[in-house]
């Protein structure tokens, strides 16, 4: 490689410019050196993005999906967001492991254990299969009436923590604004309320036994039966099914949401902020052997290294209806993380013409579900789902 240097010699010259070409080779050699380094570098910024661009922050930012291309492209419709919430379900198995393939299911080999006659409903205590060597145990409200004539709306209700487990919902704890199983079924609703694998009924339950990588995805797993056994009843209309629940069952209800689309509607109270604003960033909570040890197996207790957050599981559930309870002082799940996932969360519900569907009510109460938003979320379902009375 040459440069040019123009100079003006005097005397002899004549003042004549004259062209001399001189080499630079190793100068030119570190520049180039510089300048192919400076081009890999962009190179390798660009293809990590494309093939992992969520972290941290493109998980946050819902505006984009993956094309088969390897870019990431701008999210315009509803195809488009499409692809972005298989990408959204592929990093949530990430973190939980594998959903089994459910193409054949066991019998449910229902037992019904006990049956109490209240004025509005009959409660069952039931257990069916969840697979082979494994059982689900349940309440089963089932509203009197004719049910040959009305199909009804039917609700997955997922209760909190708490050692009684199912029982929690039907009413029994010492709080008492999580008995919601038992006021759906006053409301007509056809209920079944599981234990969540580790309570009530299931206290002795062994993770490290099972097939799965999580408690997260055992409990999705569960759930999904739930809904197959609702989906068999004759009471039950199976286009109008939904979840509610408090605390782990808020987020739970959402998780079922994200993996059966079955799920109509979606009501979670106490049961979601983004994982950064989650008690300030720690998420050692999330870390037990009941929801996803990878997060601080795999990814350190970093939430700009979990493959998936609220942001996109949330809106994953679009264009079905999803109402949030999200009070001012849960101490758990903060509201401000609510609010900045919301708009986000808008946006791809505009993308259906579904805003209507969604809803956030942030009451002024603790980690609770007051009576006043309870009932709001109750018409929401009875709006989205129709009347089951």
């Amino acid at each position: 490689m040459t440069r040019r240097i123009y100079s003006r010699k005097g005397g002899d010259c004549g003042g004549n410019l004259i062209v001399k070409q001189l080499l630079f080779r190793n100068e030119w050699r570190m520049r180039e050196c510089l300048f192919l380094s400076l081009c890999a570098a962009l190179i390798s910024t660009a293809v990590s993005f494309a093939e992992e661009p969520a972290k941290p922050f493109a998980l946050r930012d819902l505006s984009w999906y993956p094309a088969a291309t390897g870019e990431s492209l701008p999210v315009r419709n509803a195809d488009d967001w499409a692809l972005r919430r298989e990408a959204i379900v592929a990093g949530f198995e990430e973190a939980a492991g594998k959903l089994p393939s459910r193409e054949s299911l066991p019998d449910f080999e229902l037992k019904v254990h006990e049956e109490v006659d209240e004025p509005k409903f009959v409660k069952q205590r039931i257990s069916f299969a969840a697979e082979e060597a494994d059982r689900i145990t349940a309440l089963l409200y089932l509203p009197k009436g004719d049910s040959s004539a009305v199909r009804r709306a039917a609700m997955v209700a997922l209760h909190p923590t708490h050692k009684i487990g199912k029982d929690v919902v039907d009413g029994l704890s010492q709080r008492p604004n999580r008995g919601y199983a038992r006021e759906l079924a006053d409301l007509g609703f056809v209920v079944v309320a599981p234990d969540y694998p580790s309570f009530g009924e299931q206290l002795d339950y062994d993770f490290s036994a099972d097939r799965y990588e999580s408690g997260a995805m055992k409990a999705i797993w569960n759930h999904m039966r739930c809904v197959d056994l609702l989906v068999s009843r004759v009471e039950v209309d199976p286009n109008r099914i939904g979840a509610i629940g408090h605390s782990l069952g808020g987020h739970n209800a959402i998780f079922l949401g994200v993996f059966d689309e079955r799920v109509k509607a979606v009501v979670s109270s106490c049961g979601w902020t983004p994982f950064r604003d989650y008690k300030e960033g720690n998420i050692s909570g999330w870390t037990s052997e009941r929801y996803f040890p990878s997060l601080r197996d795999r990814y350190q207790l970093n939430p700009d290294l979990v493959p998936f957050d609220f942001y996109g599981l949330v809106a994953a559930l679009a264009p079905r209806a999803f109402f949030s309870n999200s009070p001012l002082y849960d101490s758990n799940f903060d509201y401000r993380g609510v609010e900045k996932a919301a708009p986000r969360v808008r946006r791809i519900y505009e993308l259906y013409d579904a805003s209507d569907k969604l809803r956030i009510a942030y009451p002024n109460a603790e980690h609770d579900f007051p009576r006043v938003v309870r009932e709001e979320s109750f018409e929401f379902l009875r709006s989205h789902l129709g009347e089951s009375d």
